[in-house]
Parts: C-alpha cells; structure tokens; sequence
C-alpha cells in the first residue's frame, strides 16, 4: 500500500504493522482455522508487542502444524521440548502448553456439533461492532464484552484469554471495528451494538 495512506495510528510504525493493518486487521475472519490461530497469536503477544508475534508468525505457522488443532492437541512432552527450543516463536512454556490446550478445547467445541466460528462470533451476535472513534487514544483496552467474552472463553477452559487480550482478537478478526475516522480502512459494515450489559455466553 502506498505509504501516503493515513492509517490508524498504532499501525504507523513499521512496514509490517502497516501490511497487517492493510489487508487484515478490522476484517470479518469467518474461517475457524483462523479464528484459533489468531486467539492463539493475541495469547502470545501478552507482555509483549505485536510487531514481535507479526516477526514469528510464519514461524508460528510451520512450528504449530499451521494451526490444525486435531494434530496440535496430540502434542507430546517431546514435542513441547521441541517447540520451547525453536528460535522462531516465543518460547514460554506457559504459551505453548496453552496452544495445546486450547486446541483440545477448540475441538470439543467443534465435537458438541458447534463450528468455533459460530462459538465466537455469538459474542456480538454475528454482527460486527461498529465504533467511531476520532484517534487511538479514544480506543478501550478492553470492554465489557471482552470482560464477557474472557470470563466466557476461561470457563470453558481457554488460556491466555484475559479481557484485554480478547479485545485485541476482537478487534483483529473484525469483531469489532475500531478503525479511526482519519484511516483508509475506515468501513461502515454491520450494525452498531451495544455491550453494556452482556448475555450469559456458552
């Protein structure tokens, strides 16, 4: 994309946060593969940046059987020793043994006869929230649907799946729309809803 696009400020700062912001962030993610790779991904990058998960994704991808939860939650010991001396991902044994249960979860969603897009897109009752925010500091952290959402995704026993990080993966599958009203990518696509007062989820 040329450069002298106006995009949303946190995507500003390096070339590859501007090509992620570009062709996906913001965008309705519909495909359940995807949808677990990215709650996976946001699980990742607590305590640290996303441009440092958007250097390893592609590490990620081929470290992680390119997300196919049935192979993932077969791991074995060895092959969590494997993975936490692999150079290309973030190599915490808290984050990696998280993946793996996360797929064994991801599958017993999928087991009950529920597609996880159907599972995750419940939380804004398939629609996409549209905010309107002026610039990046109006943006949340988090909401009271990611409140909802955490709460919801760590009793069905998701991990590394806090409020805040919940609110990135909304905003990253499209979700939630929170470009700003000066970027590019600015898209009136959904309905506007309310969380204020979030239903008891699944």
């Amino acid at each position: 994309m040329p450069k002298e696009l106006e995009r949303c400020g946190w995507a500003q700062s390096h070339p590859l946060h501007a090509e992620y912001h570009d062709a996906e962030w913001g965008v309705p993610q519909h495909d359940d593969q995807m949808l677990f790779e990215m709650l996976n991904l946001e699980g990742a990058q607590a305590g640290l940046s996303w441009l440092t998960v958007l250097k390893k994704r592609a590490s990620y991808r081929e470290a992680f059987d390119n997300f196919d939860a049935a192979k993932i939650a077969n791991y074995d010991d060895q092959k969590v020793a494997q993975l936490l001396h692999n150079e290309g991902i973030i190599r915490n044994r808290l984050k990696v043994n998280a993946v793996i249960g996360n797929a064994r979860v991801y599958l017993d969603i999928l087991h009950s006869g529920q597609s996880f897009n159907q599972y995750i897109w419940q939380f804004t009752g398939g629609k996409t929230i549209i905010n309107h925010w002026k610039n990046m500091p109006e943006v949340p952290a988090k909401t009271p649907l990611s409140d909802a959402m955490s709460k919801a995704l760590a009793k069905r026993g998701f991990k590394f799946v806090g409020s805040t990080i919940c609110y990135a993966f909304l905003q990253a599958v499209g979700m939630v729309d929170d470009h700003t009203a000066d970027c590019w990518r600015r898209k009136h696509y959904g309905v506007k809803v309310t969380a204020d007062s979030a239903p008891n989820f699944r």
